[in-house]
């Protein structure tokens, strides 16, 4: 799959976010997005989940322009922000809500995608019981839960311990290699050269393409 962001440009009330911006995400890859708080980072991954339209330009995925279209991206799961659930069920019984909207899943595969993200120990317990790395956790796992072929995640190892954090980008290092697209918005080093295989900086609306081992501004 290729994602193709052609000239696209973003405002708010006539305020511009994204200017002109121009970026091609293909399967097999693992894309880190870097820059400060409203850089636009997160109104770019939105764009890619036609949660906004563009104010100028196109997104294709594949050719199509989906957002024209009025259509959700085809196999795309995201965690954008803070991931929310509803409190007074379990993480397991949130999991399983939101696969019965497709139904394509068995409870083992929502069981998987628990073990994957290490909080099966903590699968019945009451969302609203979750602590801020449990939350991610639990967004991750929606996330991988139905085996998209593309991956959004803003900030995702918030608040995860090291551990699992290690375990995570490995998983994510493998589904690349299935030909998947993993696109993660980050601050984190790790994140950044260590981990990403293309890495662009956002600053000021525009967005500029970094080498590896390349130095970035410290955000």
């Amino acid at each position: 799959m290729i994602i193709e962001v052609k000239n696209v440009s973003k405002s708010f009330k006539g305020v511009s976010v994204l200017n002109h911006v121009n970026l091609k995400f293909q399967s097999g890859k693992i894309y880190s997005l870097v820059g400060s708080n409203g850089s636009g980072k997160s109104v770019l991954l939105k764009l890619l989940c036609g949660f906004y339209e563009p104010t100028e330009g196109e997104i294709l995925q594949d050719g199509v322009n989906y957002i024209k279209e009025k259509k959700f991206p085809v196999s795309t799961r995201c965690l954008i922000e803070k991931p929310s659930f509803l409190p007074e069920l379990s993480g397991f019984k949130n999991l399983k809500l939101l696969a019965s909207i497709q139904n394509k899943i068995s409870d083992q595969d929502i069981l998987n995608a628990f073990e994957t993200v290490n909080l099966m120990q903590d699968k019945d317990k009451k969302y609203g019981k979750y602590s801020l790395g449990m939350k991610q956790k639990l967004g991750i796992a929606q996330v991988l839960m139905e085996d998209p072929t593309v991956f959004i995640l803003d900030e995702p190892f918030n608040g995860i311990e090291k551990g699992s954090t290690k375990r995570l980008r490995k998983v994510l290092k493998e589904l690349a290699k299935k030909d998947k697209i993993i696109i993660i918005a980050s601050h984190m080093e790790d994140d950044i050269n260590g981990f990403a295989d293309e890495i662009y900086e956002f600053n000021d609306g525009s967005v500029v393409k970094r080498k590896k081992g390349e130095r970035v501004r410290n955000y």
